[in-house]
């Protein structure tokens, strides 16, 4: 099976978005370098619409390739779903969608997507290693991502860290109770208005 990784943008203060989530400058690092994260571009990578891609420094641009080869399944919440409206079925990188919600997928939503309903998080990750093989399990952090990590269920956390300070929001970790102890960070990447890091999950 793969690694299970949560992971998000968050803020020095570990919000992913404001109480509107409104990702506000959180995402700017993304489009203010001078690197592809693809060798031939990103239109794979970019569903907004406006076709102009991702650039990233140099030394985001390996790091977030890399990340972004590996994942096979993405699994998220029903908030962050209907908030995305699911990629309209294409997710940013890998394969598959895991999608935790009590709801049904919305009749006739992308019948062709690989996007799959689940009612609680310990099967969102069977079903997400079913499907992703070897490959990376991607975790959203929020509410959905720290209840799987609370269940143990989670291998690494991976930050992406940006200068500012939201003062309130979305918590990174959603409202997880207790302690989790991390192990010291095995990658530290500086780029452009971005840290980037990665911490095992102590067992």
């Amino acid at each position: 099976m793969g690694t299970v990784i949560m992971h998000n943008v968050v803020s020095v203060d570990g919000f992913i978005a404001d109480k509107n989530d409104d990702v506000g400058s959180l995402h700017e690092w993304y489009f203010s370098g001078d690197t592809s994260i693809t060798e031939g571009g990103d239109q794979q990578y970019d569903h907004s619409g406006a076709g102009s891609g991702f650039k990233v420094s140099r030394a985001s641009a390996g790091y977030v390739r890399q990340m972004w080869e590996s994942i096979g399944t993405i699994v998220m919440g029903r908030h962050f779903f209907d908030l995305m409206n699911g990629w309209e079925g294409h997710p940013p990188a890998g394969d598959h969608v895991v999608v935790v919600s009590h709801r049904p997928k919305p009749e006739g939503w992308h019948p062709e997507a690989s996007y799959h309903f689940v009612d609680s998080v310990a099967a969102a990750i069977d079903k997400a290693q079913e499907l992703a093989g070897e490959r990376t399990v991607a975790v959203c952090a929020g509410d959905v991502g720290g209840q799987i990590l609370a269940a143990g269920l989670v291998d690494e956390v991976a930050m992406d860290v940006v200068p500012v300070v939201f003062g309130s929001g979305k918590r990174y970790f959603g409202s997880i109770d207790g302690q989790h102890l991390l192990e010291d960070p095995h990658v530290v990447i500086q780029g452009d208005r971005v840290l980037h890091l990665r911490f095992r999950v102590r067992r």
